[in-house]
């Protein structure tokens, strides 16, 4: 696969279009994937055999821990770590060209909100700091640069200076792009109150082991009363993917033109389920072509007619059912 052919997805226009791009990625893959053709070997899948995405059989994220997901020959140019929890073994997605992350989260955030450099970014997301490897901080690295506003920047433990940043930005009229870890932003509202009229407040979701866990709904109702907003957004994004989706407040989330989200029964992995029904979440992310755009996540949610897509949860077990074949 050229060059061109590989950055053509980020111009798909419609579903037929997305069809005929996972298809043409999928071969690709197949072919020059060791990882992901031994995983369809394992499962009796014939390539020539699969005719629509929902024939395609998707990889079990586990297997960026256990193995080097790539289908690509050149060089890594960085590897992204999952956070991860003492005594558990982190993700690890080798990407061989950075420019199809950058393109993909650029156009993607144009998508839903507009150019970036009509945004003053402030980042309040100290767990991704504290270490290395992070994907979700080289991301927002890259959206403060590109802002060009002297006011972006990333917030460690100097809540203060951000709360008087925060509310002097908001008076000002501009537009403002809060981003933070959930556990953070409860934090920064345990301290500090707002009424904030002209800023997004966005949540990446997860306490980190700092306090204890949250259904959504409760956790955008508490940041809602802290940050004096009407609505939370959300970006649903992972280490394993170079795309992401966003919520504008409601609960659901849509995914740029060369993502898409399909849900698999949880009793039989290979199975895509209907709009509305409770299952995995399995993403195809196009970006993902020199790794693997067909994963089989955790979480656990339904689509929607529609495109959007709602997250309720996820596995309670590390083994994605019916689709650990070749996980050490």
């Amino acid at each position: 696969m050229k060059s061109k052919e590989k950055t053509a997805f980020f111009n798909i226009c419609s579903d037929k279009e997305f069809e005929n791009a996972a298809l043409s990625v999928f071969k690709f893959q197949v072919r020059n994937n060791a990882v992901y053709k031994l995983f369809l070997e394992c499962l009796g899948c014939l390539p020539e055999k699969v005719a629509t995405i929902k024939d395609i059989p998707f990889l079990p994220i586990q297997f960026f821990k256990t193995h080097k997901v790539l289908s690509d020959k050149k060089s890594v140019q960085e590897t992204f770590l999952s956070s991860g929890t003492t005594g558990l073994q982190q993700s690890k997605h080798f990407v061989s060209d950075l420019s199809l992350y950058e393109k993909s989260y650029l156009k993607g955030f144009s998508h839903f909100y507009g150019h970036i450099t009509d945004y003053t970014v402030l980042a309040l997301l100290p767990s991704y700091l504290e270490r290395k490897n992070s994907s979700l901080i080289y991301m927002v690295s890259d959206l403060i640069k590109k802002s060009g506003r002297p006011e972006s920047g990333f917030y460690l433990n100097n809540l203060e200076d951000l709360s008087k940043t925060l509310i002097e930005l908001d008076q000002k009229g501009g537009k403002v792009l809060l981003i933070g870890v959930s556990f953070a932003l409860l934090d920064l509202i345990e301290k500090y109150q707002f009424k904030l009229k002209n800023t997004i407040v966005m949540e990446t979701g997860g306490m980190k082991g700092r306090r204890k866990e949250l259904v959504r709904e409760a956790l955008h109702q508490q940041l809602c009363k802290g940050f004096g907003v009407r609505k939370i957004h959300s970006e649903y994004g992972m280490t394993e993917l170079l795309s992401q989706g966003y919520s504008k407040g409601n609960g659901l989330f849509k995914t740029p033109p060369w993502m898409k989200i399909l849900i698999r029964d949880t009793e039989d992995a290979l199975t895509i389920l209907p709009y509305g029904e409770t299952g995995g979440i399995n993403v195809i992310d196009l970006a993902n072509v020199n790794s693997c755009s067909f994963i089989a996540s955790q979480d656990l949610g339904k689509t929607y007619n529609g495109g959007s897509f709602e997250i309720l949860g996820r596995f309670d077990n590390s083994d994605i059912r019916g689709c650990n074949l070749m996980v050490v």
